[in-house]
């Protein structure tokens, strides 16, 4: 497991390095020339995020486009996920099997499937001959309001990850005592405070879990990115930007680096300050009394 690690984190090494080398050393010879060569500057990272020649307005923007995607789609992911789950377990109604098992099987239908679909939602609504289900909604101009802005990100990463969520915290919902439910209900506590004030508190671990899982996959996506706004929208997030200067750029891999290690910086800090309650919400529910 040790030399596996090592393995795997030897590339994101192998970036850091790149980053730190001036460019006609990146250029002409690899990281591990580090050790001999002993150059490292700082002037990479301040282009990145600043602008230079090569990058006018930096990364800093799509930096904070990315941050403007990922954060709302948690909340709003976390918050309908946590409240279905809480409804599955303990409201009883006919037809809870049966509604869990049909989002559980919503994770079956590959992502790709349901891009075109949407795309098409997003630019004309959803109409059905004469009869319009979903308007298409534009501004003042008329132009498509959903499509190529953040909110045709925000729903679509919300609808692809609500399945998993509500998977995830149905597992651990379900594992809370009984008792402790009856009790708050014979001293008149209402579905909403026992959400607020034990269910919430008690599932902290998943949570945090669905968090992470959640941050990560926003934060890395570029395939609904791509999809739904481009690389060079003022909309883009980081992603996509990068892999779009990626032919631009072929000859500054020091720059490339450098825009690549800050992109992976905000979700390397999210899971170090989550990672004690990670391995506690993958296994919650995992144990059944």
């Amino acid at each position: 497991m040790l030399a596996t690690a090592v393995l795997w984190t030897l590339p994101t090494f192998g970036l850091f390095v790149t980053s730190l080398r001036p460019s006609e050393n990146a250029a002409y010879s690899g990281w591990w020339n580090l050790f001999t060569d002993h150059q490292v500057t700082l002037d990479n990272y301040r282009e990145v995020l600043t602008g230079g020649e090569m990058l006018p307005e930096g990364i800093l923007p799509f930096f904070v486009n990315s941050v403007v995607i990922t954060v709302p789609v948690i909340l709003v992911g976390l918050t309908l996920a946590s409240m279905a789950a809480y409804a599955l377990v303990w409201i009883p109604f006919r037809g809870a099997r049966a509604v869990l098992g049909l989002v559980i099987a919503l994770q079956i239908v590959p992502v790709q499937m349901a891009l075109l679909p949407l795309q098409q939602l997003f630019y004309l609504g959803w109409s059905v001959g004469p009869l319009t289900i979903v308007p298409k909604i534009t501004d003042s101009a008329g132009r498509p309001l959903i499509a190529g802005s953040f909110a045709s990100l925000w729903l679509a990463h919300t609808m692809f990850l609500l399945p998993f969520g509500v998977y995830l915290l149905h597992r651990s919902i379900s594992q809370l005592p009984r008792p402790l439910f009856d009790a708050a209900r014979v001293d008149g506590a209402s579905h909403q405070q026992i959400f607020r004030r034990l269910v919430l508190p008690l599932s902290l671990p998943a949570l945090a879990s669905l968090a992470i899982f959640e941050f990560l996959w926003v934060w890395n996506d570029q395939l609904l990115a791509s999809t739904f706004v481009t690389g060079d929208s003022a909309h883009s997030p980081i992603t996509p930007y990068l892999s779009n200067l990626a032919g631009s750029l072929v000859t500054r891999g020091d720059l490339l680096s450098a825009g690549t290690f800050v992109a992976i910086a905000c979700p390397l800090v999210v899971f170090f300050l989550l990672q004690r309650y990670f391995a506690r919400g993958l296994l919650a529910g995992a144990i059944v009394e």
